[in-house]
């Protein structure tokens, strides 16, 4: 009897087929309550795998938990595959979007490691990312703070859930990867576009993504770009995307138009509680700012309404934050403090903030103060770090990581403890940095000595090489304690 070549590979690498047992089964024989998830991908030819077209294969996934549909420790699903995201397809280690099908090649909802039920799944590679967890550690923290201010069959969540896991490729190792789920209409409980009986299309939830930056992603203005496809003004349609036309963008347009300074100030503070919710804009300043989530507003970020023939109030929704605490988008430090001001240039905040309508600046301070105590606190980000960094160890995957991609984009640290302690040190800096823009300087802590003779900071977390006598008057951090110098010395 011939094999096909899925056959041969699929008997290759099982335990009764030869002697040589692949990666992923000598690994999947060792799961212990420490281990991570084990994802297999099966393709017949990984060269068929594009970043445009989905390639037929299968999905082994092994847990030692058994949290996938509370099943046995392994099951395996049909799926299709393709690369994703922009930039990052450029690197050897590549994200992969996954489609779950059944027997019928229909779409399968399944309950991927006990995180929700769905069809549509992301492998995310984390490949610029030195401690491969600055994302996951963001939507960490945004479903900790903010939620969707109705009922979801998805206990109100506004983020992503994800789960570390250990991707092989036929078998083969190929690296540490989180797979999460989606932002789309079933987790924010978006309704569905309506058909009459004459075929007619109702649209109602909408889902709009900003893809740049621009003009159009501020939500300031726009260009009479054609409507039809999926793509305007620096935004892509993510539901209705069947529909892409006149009506399915049209929301978007009065939108910016409101936003825009056409609107008249007295009209726009009237209103503005109308097209958003405030919480959840204090949250996402507080959140980006806090984190220094460099590559959103709006570009990155997700703009929804539940029924645009009901009400046209929008909820964000950040997405891809690998360019956060301390990291650049290519991988690079990017040590540098944000700055509330880096807002004036995007709606609605620009008039918010400028013109400090119903006290915003009061209420973004009171925010901080709220959250820098709790979820944005030093101890419970530091928290967040170092679970992950444990399991990372524990499991083994950040040792098999490391020598997998090392140097490729990005070096590595043998211990990705190591690299933390940038991470800590640049969080401590840029938390004190911002209690001092929301004027809460008492809650400034020390920061970590680098075992220096006096090492001098300023209030907003800049590192000054000067002698202490030369420093002129002012409040600065020194060995780790707040002082002041009452004059030039």
């Amino acid at each position: 009897m011939r094999l096909s070549l899925l056959g041969y590979i699929l008997f290759f690498f099982t335990p009764t087929g030869y002697a040589q047992q692949s990666e992923y089964e000598l690994l999947k024989q060792e799961l212990n309550e420490n281990s991570l998830p084990l994802i297999n991908i099966v393709v017949t030819n990984t060269a068929d795998i594009n970043k445009d077209t989905y390639t037929d294969g299968e999905i082994e996934i092994s847990d030692y938990k058994k949290r996938t549909d509370g099943a046995t420790e392994t099951l395996r699903y049909r799926c299709q595959y393709k690369y994703r995201g922009a930039s990052s397809s450029i690197y050897a280690k590549k994200s992969f979007a996954i489609k779950l099908k059944d027997k019928a090649n229909n779409n399968l909802d399944a309950n991927i490691l006990g995180m929700r039920a769905d069809d549509n799944w992301i492998l995310d590679a984390m490949a610029i990312d030195r401690i491969r967890m600055r994302n996951r550690i963001c939507f960490d923290c945004w479903n900790a703070i903010n939620s969707t201010p109705y009922t979801t069959n998805y206990g109100n969540r506004n983020g992503t859930e994800g789960v570390f896991v250990e991707v092989f490729v036929n078998g083969e190792y190929h690296g540490l990867y989180c797979m999460t789920d989606k932002i789309n209409r079933k987790l924010l409980g978006l309704k569905k576009a309506a058909t009459d009986g004459e075929g007619t299309i109702s649209v109602r939830g909408i889902l709009y993504k900003g893809i740049n930056w621009g003009s159009g992603s501020n939500l300031l203005s726009y260009d009479n770009a054609d409507m039809s496809g999926e793509t305007w003004n620096a935004w892509e349609l993510q539901y209705p995307d069947d529909y892409p036309s006149i009506a399915t963008w049209q929301p978007l347009t009065h939108l910016i138009d409101f936003c825009s300074y056409k609107t008249p100030l007295s009209y726009f503070r009237q209103e503005y509680r109308n097209w958003f919710y405030t919480d959840n804009l204090l949250d996402y300043i507080i959140f980006t700012l806090a984190l220094n989530v460099g590559d959103n507003l709006y570009k990155n970020t997700f703009l929804s309404v539940v029924d645009i023939t009901q009400a046209h109030r929008y909820l964000l929704t950040p997405w891809d934050m690998d360019m956060s605490l301390g990291g650049y988008y290519n991988g690079e430090y990017y040590d540098v403090l944000p700055d509330i001001d880096r807002y004036n240039y995007a709606a609605p905040f620009s008039r918010l903030y400028i013109q400090d309508i119903d006290c915003f600046r009061e209420q973004m301070s009171k925010h901080w103060e709220q959250l820098s105590m709790n979820q944005l606190s030093i101890n419970k980000i530091e928290e967040r770090l170092d679970r992950y960094a444990q399991m990372f160890q524990m499991s083994g995957a950040w040792e098999r990581e490391y020598k997998r991609w090392n140097d490729n984009p990005v070096p590595l640290k043998e211990n990705v403890a190591e690299e933390l302690d940038y991470v800590k040190d640049w969080y401590r800096r840029n938390y004190n940095a911002l209690c001092v823009q929301f004027n809460t300087i008492n809650t400034i802590i020390p920061i970590k000595e680098d075992h220096k003779v006096n090492t001098i900071y300023t209030l907003d977390g800049r590192r000054i090489d000067t002698d202490i006598r030369n420093l002129p008057k002012g409040i600065y951090i020194i060995n780790g304690k707040k002082t002041t110098i009452l004059k030039g010395r």
